[in-house]
Order: C-alpha cells, then structure tokens, then sequence
C-alpha cells in the first residue's frame, strides 16, 4: 500500500493539533499544529516533496516556531505594571502636606496625580513639617505613608 501525505492532511493534522490546545491551556502544542500547517501551505506549489522531507520541515518549523515564542515573544508580554505591588508604586513619589502630622494624629498629603485610586493620603514623619511643604515617600505602614521632606 502506497500512502502519500499530501497538502491537505498536514492543513487538517495542523488543525485538529491547534483545536487540542483548546483543551491543554498550555500554548505549546499550538505550535505543531501551526507548523503542520505551514508544511501544508508549502506544499500547494511544491508538491513533488518527499515525506521525510516534509517530517523534516515540520520538526524544524516546530522547534523554531517554539523557540522564537518562548525566548522572543513570550518574554515581551510580560506585566510591567505594579499592580498589587502597593509600596513600589509609591515609593519616591512628592506631594505637598496639607495637614501637619503631630503627637498620634496623622497628617495628610495631596499628590498632584492619584496613587493608587487617591490623591490624598494620611502620613506619617519623624520630620518637623509645615503645611505647603514638599514631601517624598519614604516607607509605607499600613494604610500610612512615611514621608521626608523633598
């Protein structure tokens, strides 16, 4: 019995592997199915391929399609936001006192632009401070910040 694989079982065999990634989450098979996919497109205007040549392309194709997600693409989709990371986003930032902390009362700070959701913050200083003066924060103690003078 002769069996050649033509065009469209390398389309179909693609395919069916991208609609298994569906069920897996991990993005890895997806690859093989995309480059079955791409022997399969390849092989509409070359035809004459033999078989080990096509497994070869597509073992090749796989491994680069898969190198070039996890070492190139992959590593760009990382979150560079500080969400959930409180202390890093506030850290360094200036605002001006609008009230003096003194004795266990708290003091009050307005950012030019909201941190997190407020532009307003309670503060907390070792620092004499006087109202209008330029602050920057320093440490965070619970929903406090600790500030020092610009």
């Amino acid at each position: 019995m002769d069996f050649a694989l033509l065009y469209w079982h390398w389309i179909v065999f693609g395919i069916a592997l991208m609609l298994f990634e569906i069920f897996l989450g991990s993005f890895f098979i997806f690859w093989f199915g995309a480059a079955a996919v791409v022997v399969g497109l390849l092989l509409i205007p070359l035809p004459a391929i033999t078989e080990t040549a096509q497994i070869i392309m597509w073992a090749v194709s796989s491994t680069a399609f898969a190198f070039a997600w996890f070492k190139l693409i992959k590593p760009l989709n990382v979150d560079k936001t500080k969400a959930g990371l409180s202390r890093e986003t506030l850290l360094g930032e200036i605002g001006q006192v609008l009230k003096i902390p003194n004795g266990e009362k708290r003091g009050k700070v307005r950012f030019p632009a909201p941190l997190l959701g407020s532009d307003e913050w309670l503060i907390i200083s070792q620092e004499d401070l006087d109202i209008g003066d330029r602050v920057s924060v320093v440490d965070l103690s619970g929903n406090s910040l600790i500030v020092k003078k610009a």
